[in-house]
């Protein structure tokens, strides 16, 4: 007993003498207020900084074992406050470089702006701009009428309203619609989008009810119109965006529910998520993806799709079809809780402007993405790789083919065959190389693959090609870990 009272004592008498070793904060905030990158720094994000540094190793020595904690010395304790407070007061929407191989990355904001959509959002953003004034009469205008003019002409509907995203639209349709009455889904499409938000749910969300029909692989035409009775409001059908069912499948066409739908009084709605305007027959993977144009063209009265994804504008809703339709959503007192913004408006209108002057595949960011030539890619990762052999620290870098992915719930089984650069360090884990990248500036976000890190250059703008090599010799020097 004796001897566990002295072991004790001991080692609270270590843990005393070590937190007197500690600084008092204030020691800390008066050697931060002297750089002059922090002299600008609010008082208070400082001290913040300071005071966790103290309680970080305050809470090691107390629950730790003290005779393995070293105290750092004042200017190391800077050092760590410093980097605080760097990464407090980094803007966290600062840009990034997507070396993923996804096109439209959820994570990392789907679909990056064309150069002039994006400075359409700046000047809207620094002037005042006629969102709801009509600058023919001086009269109080519609918002969506900014759009609609446009969005008849690229898909032929008899109108369109725009709406903050494409589950608000589907709410909205769903509430101006079919509030209280059914609405006709086959199961195999009830799927389950991002963040767990699960097409069931969005419909009770709009105030409708449910009628699921046919089986999760087979749902026949006889299905739906079973199901159709004096509660029925209205047919859906969902494009399957995330996921493919194959082998014993059936399912009914657009056509035919159309035609059900003339024939017993309901409307159709085709929710084809991805922002296809028009069928794109010149680009393979591409085939199997709905069309607003076409789902107008076949008589379908509402057509639901993403403002971002395909269509490589900002995020939004939009909805095309017909006139009477679109009048009463504009009606719903949920129209004004989903309505979008200037700078939405901004963006889209000159998304839509390069769609209609046939300028998108050149000019939008995802779309140039999406078919750039495998030959282009390998010649730019080899400039990368060339720069990079030789660079003391790095074990291995070489050229490999790979597969990126369009992304964003769209094609999700069609590979895009693409190249990556591959490397491996010597002194840092693939790991600890990746956190390292994502904190230069800009920070790179890369895939981690059998051991390697791997830069898809698909994702990556030519213009930033410069910037990597150099990043990753700065990472391969650090002393980070």
């Amino acid at each position: 007993m004796a001897d566990g009272g002295s072991q004790t004592g001991s080692s609270n008498t270590d843990a005393n003498e070590k937190l007197r070793q500690l600084p008092p904060v204030h020691a800390i905030v008066e050697q931060l207020m002297q750089h002059d990158g922090i002299q600008s720094v609010p008082q208070q994000v400082v001290t913040d900084a300071a005071r966790r540094i103290v309680e970080q190793y305050r809470s090691a020595v107390l629950s730790g074992e003290p005779g393995g904690i070293e105290i750092p010395s004042l200017e190391q304790l800077v050092e760590e406050a410093t980097r605080i407070i760097d990464a407090a007061e980094r803007f966290p929407l600062q840009p990034v470089i997507n070396a993923t191989g996804i096109v439209i990355h959820t994570g990392l904001g789907r679909a990056p702006l064309a150069e002039n959509a994006a400075q359409a959002v700046v000047d809207a953003a620094r002037h005042y701009v006629p969102v709801e004034l009509n600058m023919t009469t001086g009269e109080r205008g519609q918002r969506s009428d900014l759009v609609r003019e446009l969005l008849q002409h690229l898909t032929g509907a008899e109108s369109a309203v725009v709406v903050n995203n494409n589950t608000a639209a589907l709410v909205l349709v769903l509430s101006a619609l079919a509030q209280d009455r059914n609405v006709i889904v086959s199961r195999g499409e009830l799927i389950e989008i991002g963040g767990s938000f699960r097409l069931p749910d969005i419909i009770q969300a709009g105030g409708a009810i449910l009628r699921e029909v046919g089986t999760t692989n087979k749902t026949k035409l006889a299905d739906f119109e079973q199901a159709i009775d004096d509660h029925a409001a209205a047919i859906i059908k969902i494009h399957s965006s995330n996921y493919r069912i194959e082998g014993f499948t059936e399912s009914a066409s657009i056509v035919s529910l159309v035609q059900l739908g003339q024939k017993c009084g309901l409307p159709v709605i085709h929710d084809i998520g991805s922002g296809l305007l028009k069928p794109a027959l010149d680009h393979a993977m591409l085939l199997d993806e709905p069309d607003a144009t076409s789902s107008i063209a076949a008589g379908v009265d509402l057509v639901l799709f993403s403002g971002d994804k395909l269509l490589g504008g900002p995020q939004a809703g939009i909805i095309v079809g017909k006139r009477q339709y679109i009048e009463c959503i504009e009606k719903h007192p949920l129209m004004r809780a989903m309505r979008v913004d200037k700078l939405t408006l901004a963006a889209l209108i000159a998304t839509l402007r390069l769609h209609r002057n046939e300028r998108a595949s050149a000019e939008i960011p995802v779309l140039q993405f999406a078919y750039q030539s495998v030959d282009q890619l390998k010649q730019r990762a080899q400039s990368i790789a060339d720069r990079l052999s030789g660079v003391e620290g790095i074990k291995k870098v070489c050229c490999e083919p790979t597969s990126a992915y369009l992304g964003g719930g769209s094609v999700p089984t069609q590979e895009i065959h693409s190249v990556a650069v591959v490397i491996q360090t010597r002194s840092k884990t693939v790991d600890e190389l990746a956190e390292i990248l994502r904190q230069s500036d800009p920070p790179i976000i890369a895939r981690i693959r059998q051991d390697s890190l791997w830069l898809d250059l698909r994702t990556v703008f030519p213009t930033q090609d410069n910037f990597m090599p150099d990043a990753i010799i700065r990472a391969c020097s650090s002393s980070q870990s």
